[in-house]
């Protein structure tokens, strides 16, 4: 079954953002589908072009388990905010790089109109990624905050003169106590990211992992931890400490820690799903993101070549939510 409604997360404060939100909206009308913006969207870009104040709303027109797919116009940041828009149900989110880096995305700007006939038509896959589920306990253990992260959950020092002290736990055990500026517990996703400007591995998305990040830590062992993704991690601010500290999901949901809060951090149930139209490597992403040097490099021959095959992306066919498979 073709896609019928299409979410469109869209930044309003760029002018090339704005004319492809119009073209998006016109060719999703023209294949005989309906476009819908979040509220805020849709006031913020309806002062822009009065006609998107026709178009509906999600949460007030349209529920969320009625969108196909959500197609989003922006960077990485703006993908996070359609994330969270679509958390609780099962749509898939395609972006459409408007911004810089935009590791997130799956494509380029050039490459909307196709990618979008193509959304409409179905011909997509479902790529999974790990998000991971944080609770937040104060020092009687009573549970305070409860929250979830696509790419890392930081625990920082909330004042910029003194450090915090904490406690980093593995599955219940204590492994080891530290002055720091904080702690990166970060997925996949995030590993190029918060989690890559702290020092961390880069993890291949294929690759079913949790890194924990020490931020400038005064200790002698204070290396990323790769851990795997059905342990649990808590970073505890420890009582007599140096300070308080504030827990942060995705640099968008924050909460205070006073001294002896305690943070848990693992695999949430609930995926984030990310509609894919190219099965391109990982490694060109890098390459292409990072603007890496690769001069010179010559590639496998003969006998090599079967040995060089890129790893595809584990995804997941779409189908219709109803059970049916997808045209």
């Amino acid at each position: 079954m073709n896609a019928r409604n299409i979410l469109i997360v869209a930044h309003a404060h760029r002018e090339d953002t704005v004319e492809a939100a119009t073209r998006i909206v016109s060719i999703i009308r023209e294949q005989g589908a309906t476009p819908v913006f979040p509220p805020d969207d849709r006031a913020e870009l309806g002062e822009l072009v009065p006609s998107f104040l026709e178009v509906d709303a999600l949460g007030i027109d349209v529920a969320l388990d009625t969108i196909d797919v959500a197609i989003v116009l922006g960077g990485d940041g703006t993908i996070l905010r359609a994330a969270e828009l679509v958390r609780g149900g099962t749509t898939p989110i395609l972006g459409i790089n408007m911004g810089h880096v935009g590791f997130l995305a799956e494509i380029e700007r050039d490459d909307m109109d196709d990618a979008v006939h193509r959304i409409l038509a179905g011909d997509f896959v479902v790529e999974e990624r790990l998000a991971l589920a944080v609770k937040v306990r104060d020092r009687t253990g009573e549970l305070v905050y409860e929250t979830w992260a696509l790419n890392e959950a930081s625990i920082e020092k909330d004042s910029r003169e003194r450090m915090i002290e904490i406690v980093i736990e593995i599955d219940g055990r204590p492994l080891s106590t530290f002055g720091a500026d904080g702690c990166v517990v970060s997925t996949p996703t995030g590993s190029t990211a918060y989690n890559f400007s702290a020092g961390g591995p880069v993890i291949w998305p294929t690759v079913q992992a949790i890194a924990v990040v020490p931020l400038s830590a005064h200790a002698l062992f204070a290396r990323p931890l790769v851990i795997g993704p059905d342990h649990a991690v808590a970073v505890e601010v420890r009582d007599g400490g140096l300070g308080s500290g504030v827990l942060w999901c995705d640099g968008r949901r924050s909460h205070l820690l006073p001294v002896g809060a305690r943070v848990s951090v693992k695999r949430s149930e609930d995926p984030v799903r990310l509609a894919r139209l190219h099965p391109a490597a990982f490694t060109d992403r890098l390459v292409r993101k990072f603007q890496l040097p690769v001069h010179g490099w010559r590639g496998p021959t003969g006998t090599m070549m079967t040995e060089a095959v890129s790893v595809i992306p584990p995804a997941t066919s779409r189908r219709d939510r109803r059970g049916g498979p997808a045209s």
